[in-house]
């Protein structure tokens, strides 16, 4: 069990007693069948310009069992981003020898494990689910995962000549009918993509395509250009669910942290 999970849990115990009786909320909005069941396959709702509403709370899909997924069940881009790319990930051959060194150690570096920034792709593949908010000019992402949250603004600006690195990067996007595409650069150097330790340096450029194909699920192309870590820029797809009537937990990794001292590798 890695730190990060322990410290899931931990943090979880302590903070479902506060947060509990909001986990079950029936949310306005929601379609719902005769006995009250969440329509899934309802048509994707609308803002008042005509736009996709790609407003929820979303986890990636994992692929659960028949008896359900647990509440942090992983998907497997969050071990491996290009889980289900054919060929997997194209690394250059630096790249690919840090991954397996990386492996190798358990992840021990791993900046998600460090209770740093995790950076603008994985917020949205962790196990914990995720928040869209919607706004006039701007479209935000909350994650569960350490109080962290993502900007990308739809007001018309360009991106900026010479940004300086960060762990989100810099993000602009604009509509293409009803799909909202996403461009980012300015990221940091050493960024993981995953628990494997597929790295992205600061040369990448990253477009995503947001597509809510109907009420419960959203699609999320996203293609990662970046020539000095992989041979040729690629394509993963992530389905994301939604989660109705429910909200997010607080939750960050530094909160009654015992676990460093048991890190695997150290």
């Amino acid at each position: 069990m890695t730190r990060w999970h322990l410290t899931i849990i931990a943090s979880l115990l302590l903070s479902v007693s506060a947060s509990a009786q909001w986990l079950h909320y029936p949310a306005a909005g929601v379609p719902r069948g005769k006995n009250g069941t969440p329509n899934l396959s309802a048509p994707a709702p609308r803002t008042a310009d005509g736009r996709p509403d790609l407003s929820g709370i979303w986890r990636l899909d994992a692929e659960c069992p028949p008896e359900g997924c647990d509440d942090y069940s992983a998907a497997p881009e969050f071990r491996n981003f290009g889980a289900r790319l054919e060929g997997g990930l194209p690394y250059q051959p630096w790249a690919a020898e840090l991954v397996k060194q990386r492996s190798a150690d358990f992840g021990r570096d791993d900046p998600v494990g460090l209770c740093r920034p995790a950076g603008a792709l994985r917020i949205l593949t962790f196990p914990p689910p995720r928040k869209i908010l919607q706004l006039p000019g701007l479209f935000f992402v909350l994650s569960e995962r350490d109080v962290t949250y993502r900007q990308i603004f739809t007001d018309g600006r360009t991106l900026p000549k010479d940004p300086e690195p960060s762990w989100n990067g810099y993000s602009i996007g604009k509509w293409e009918k009803d799909t909202l595409v996403v461009q980012t650069i300015g990221l940091r150097d050493g960024t993981w993509l995953d628990r494997n330790g597929s790295p992205m340096t600061d040369a990448a450029r990253i477009t995503e395509r947001f597509r809510r194909m109907n009420y419960g699920r959203l699609e999320i192309a996203v293609t990662v250009d970046d020539a000095k870590a992989y041979t040729r820029p690629w394509t993963v797809t992530l389905n994301q669910l939604i989660m109705p009537d429910t909200e997010l937990l607080d939750y960050h990794c530094m909160d009654n942290e015992k676990d460093a001292s048991h890190l695997v590798g150290k």
